[in-house]
């Protein structure tokens, strides 16, 4: 009778790797933003802000973090990228408390500075990680990292919805839901992980700004990233006053935005492997700008979930292709790269929806979304920066 060969091990569940870590990350930055983002219609109504109101406090935001982009992104070359993030999200959730309890204009105003400042770090921080392990594993693994991002988004802006649902106050939502979003993601994220070496930095000054090649690759980031600034801070306002939806609706119209991104985001590895970075930036920006024309064009609240989706499907590749791009530069360590574009690419994030307000309060918030449109041609026409070096 012939021997049985044994059966080969089962190889063991891991829940802690080195990709579901930086996902845990990328999902956690991307659920408190989304929790923030479901609800500002009803913080809008609560402090009486106009578009422009609310536009110019959004302003603060943004500026706390663009100046915290160049602080991440050495801190992140020097102690670690990991160690940096985990950290930095302590500081996000601090953000989220305070703006849920903030009782005036003058104190919502230091929460959202605050709030800014740790968003944009961690932004930094995860995207420096997510390049370290990206090249340790010698496999594309970027958008399926933003894939989480928006994950966490859309779970975050669907909380938003329930909560409006059943009139939860925000308060109640932001701890409740903030709580859980960290239960969940803050211990997947503790993994022992050391850099590998890199180019010393103890000479090299922060940079607000990218240099050379970078600039370019900046300015691409930039117009991809006013788009999904301005669908977090604006979509749900924008189904309220041009399509009459109520808030509760309203809450799904970002929601719809996120789940469109995760799904591209989830494939997106495989098209920039397929097509490559330069064809993936052009079929962004053309399906970007499409959707923004057809969520003004029409005027209704179907035509709008459609124009959001194309928008989403578009807007997933441009960030992911961006910091891929950032990272791979010959002259700058991962960390310093990624923090000089994203000054442009995550600045948008948060300067695109008080340039939306701006623009709403002299125009119309029709008017301002078609901006959206022409910064996607803009992705369209540079696309070729996105070629990794």
């Amino acid at each position: 009778m012939p021997a049985i060969s044994p059966q080969p091990p089962r190889p063991r569940f891991r829940l802690r790797t080195p990709w579901r870590a930086v996902s845990a990350m990328f999902a956690l930055n991307g659920a408190l933003f989304g929790i923030w983002a479901s609800r500002i219609p009803a913080v809008a109504e609560i402090h009486e802000l106009t578009p422009g109101g609310l536009g110019l406090l959004l302003l603060l935001m943004a500026a706390g973090a663009i100046l915290s982009f160049p602080i991440a992104g050495r801190a992140a070359d020097r102690m670690g990228a990991a160690f940096i993030t985990r950290r930095v999200a302590l500081a996000y959730m601090l953000g989220l408390v305070l703006l849920a309890v903030a009782p005036n204009l003058p104190l919502l105003a230091a929460a959202l500075f605050v709030f800014g400042a740790a968003h944009g770090s961690m932004d930094v921080t995860m995207n420096a990680w997510a390049s370290a392990v990206e090249t340790r594993s010698s496999r594309p693994m970027m958008s399926s990292f933003h894939a989480m991002f928006s994950l966490g988004a859309g779970l975050g802006a669907l909380s938003g919805y329930a909560a409006a649902s059943i009139g939860a106050d925000i308060p109640l939502h932001f701890l409740l839901a903030g709580a859980v979003a960290a239960a969940l993601t803050l211990y997947v994220a503790q993994i022992p992980w050391i850099d590998d070496p890199r180019p010393d930095t103890s000479t090299t000054k922060p940079s607000l700004l990218p240099r050379g090649a970078l600039v370019a690759v900046g300015f691409v980031a930039f117009c991809g990233s006013v788009g999904e600034g301005a669908m977090a801070d604006w979509s749900a306002i924008f189904l309220v006053l041009t399509t009459g939806a109520s808030e509760a609706d309203a809450a799904l119209g970002f929601a719809v935005f996120s789940v469109a991104m995760v799904a591209v985001r989830l494939i997106g590895d495989l098209i920039v492997a397929r097509i490559g970075a330069v064809s993936a930036g052009r079929f962004a920006g053309v399906s970007a700008s499409l959707g923004a024309v057809i969520a003004v064009g029409f005027g209704n609240y179907g035509a709008a979930m459609v124009g959001f989706a194309l928008m989403g499907i578009g807007y997933a590749l441009v960030m992911p292709l961006a910091f891929s791009r950032a990272a791979s530069d010959p002259n700058l360590p991962a960390g310093a790269a990624i923090a000089s574009v994203a000054t442009f690419g995550y600045g948008g994030i948060l300067i695109g929806p008080p340039m939306i307000g701006i623009t709403a309060e002299l125009l119309s918030l029709q008017s301002a979304f078609l901006i959206l449109a022409a910064l996607a041609g803009f992705i369209v026409i540079f696309s070729s920066v996105l070629k990794r070096s």
